[in-house]
């Protein structure tokens, strides 16, 4: 799991959740339901890659620690390099438009990974450089799919498409993981390559199949500004906003321990614990049932202590048990592993439910491209810095040690939010005060006075999410 970077209060709404949990949203929301299972079906594809990745740099090209890591890192470098201009064009196109070019390019990369294989041009750099461009069709993606999910839900279905969306990202997550390591282990690590791209073509499809088309981004009487000028208004109203800032400063912190040790897991639990591919991926599907239990969970917390509060205990409480995965040893201590990365995806992905519900009705619409793409490339950017830092610990020291050291970094990252506004609350704001605004350039003039109370948008986890 990663840290995702993710209107008024009415009928009682508190933090997103009115009053109790709703239902039925799958079943009475078509275009919902197509984004759905197209998302559930590419989430189920990136968890086998997940696996197949490191284990075909691992198995095949006899890889070390420090390239593993490398590999990891160059699927997140896309949101250093070009994560605040997509924002920005984002903002300015058709976001499903974007997303349908996304992921046929992500379908056509990953299936020229076992034809390089059969060919005997597979290498350590053809693996490099398919991350690294999947990476950024991954970067479109997300920023597009993040902006163009509220737009299609009424504000009060927000927090049921949040948990639905991550609570079957997490059920593909661990399918798609434990099916990783199963296919690696009876027809070959490269062959789970396919899996991942048949998973892409099921998203394509379904994508096609929504019928809600947005309507154009800019009217005759908006003027858009530069580019430059476009990315500063993103950034600036993250530095400017505290809720923002918490948020995207401990998504930042958090995200760099999550990736240290999960870019060197697969080689630990090999290498070091001695287990094989199989039972690699059973172990690692078992930890990210913890995202279903979470997903299920938040709405539910939310509304009994309160949405800021229920923050504080799913980012801070839960993920402090992950300090027992280094412990983690053969025969019935891979208990210890279980347990940690349980906790750890539990809180993660509760965590991002909340702070999803909470940007739909706080950020303004307008900018949530730019908004996303912002947060995105502070809190996604330590990404590839975590994935190298792994690899280098790993390196330096013996493996175990490096995954103590990054595993620990987890609930230190979530002092940034008990030392923020959000340990004063009892829920997190639904709307914005007219102040906040004064600081931003304006993209189209006394339009931007316009903008208080805020609409409902929103960026959503996937950074997943861990």
């Amino acid at each position: 799991m990663r840290e995702g970077s993710r209107g008024s209060a009415r009928g009682g709404v508190r933090g997103g959740v009115r009053g109790g949990v709703r239902g039925g949203l799958l079943r009475r929301h078509r275009d919902f339901r197509l984004l759905w299972c197209g998302e559930t079906a590419g989430r189920f594809g990136a968890s086998v890659t997940g696996v197949t990745m490191p284990l075909i740099a691992v198995s095949t090209l006899d890889a070390s620690t420090f390239e593993v890591g490398l590999l990891s890192a160059a699927a997140w470098a896309p949101w250093l390099v070009v994560g605040l201009p997509v924002g920005v064009w984002v903002d300015r196109s058709r976001r499903r438009t974007i997303m349908l070019a996304a992921a046929a390019v992500s379908l056509v990369l990953y299936a020229g990974v076992p034809l390089a294989a059969w060919s005997g041009r597979l290498s350590i750099g053809l693996l490099l450089a398919v991350a690294l461009l999947t990476g950024t069709a991954a970067v479109f993606f997300q920023t597009a799919y993040t902006a163009y999910l509220p737009s299609i839900l009424e504000p009060d279905d927000q927090p049921e498409g949040n948990a639905k969306l991550h609570g079957s990202a997490s059920a593909a997550q661990i399918a798609g993981l434990g099916s990783g390591g199963l296919i690696a282990q009876l027809a070959g690590a490269v062959n789970g390559m396919f899996a991942n791209a048949a998973t892409f073509l099921v998203s394509l499809l379904c994508l096609a199949g929504i019928r809600h088309r947005e309507p154009r981004t800019a009217g005759p009487g908006r003027r858009r500004t530069s580019l430059v000028g476009e990315v500063l208004e993103g950034l600036r109203l993250v530095a400017i906003d505290p809720w923002f800032r918490t948020f995207t400063l401990f998504g930042a912190a958090s995200n760099l321990a999550l990736m240290g040790y999960q870019s060197i897991q697969v080689v630990f639990l090999v290498r070091s614990v001695g287990l094989s591919p199989g039972t690699v991926g059973a172990l690692i599907a078992a930890t990210s049932a913890g995202g279903v239990a979470g997903a299920f969970a938040a709405r539910r917390v939310a509304h009994r202590i309160g949405t800021a509060r229920a923050t504080l205990v799913c980012e801070l409480g839960l993920p402090t048990l992950g300090l027992l995965i280094p412990l983690t040893v053969g025969g019935a201590g891979v208990v210890l592993f279980v347990l940690g990365g349980f906790s750890v995806s539990a809180g993660v992905v509760a965590g991002n439910i909340l702070k999803a519900s909470f940007q739909q009705r706080y950020c303004p619409p307008d900018l949530l491209g730019r908004l996303t793409a912002s947060t995105a490339f502070l809190s996604y950017g330590t990404i590839p810095v975590g994935a190298l830092l792994g690899g280098v610990l790993g390196t330096a020291f013996d493996l175990r040690t490096a995954m103590a050291l990054t595993t620990a970094g987890i609930p230190l990252a979530a002092l940034i939010l008990l030392f923020s506004p959000i340990r004063r609350a009892r829920d997190l704001p639904t709307t914005r005060r007219p102040t906040d605004d004064s600081a931003l350039p304006s993209a189209s003039g006394a339009e931007s006075a316009r903008r208080v109370p805020w609409g409902s948008r929103s960026p959503s986890n996937r950074v997943d999410e861990a």
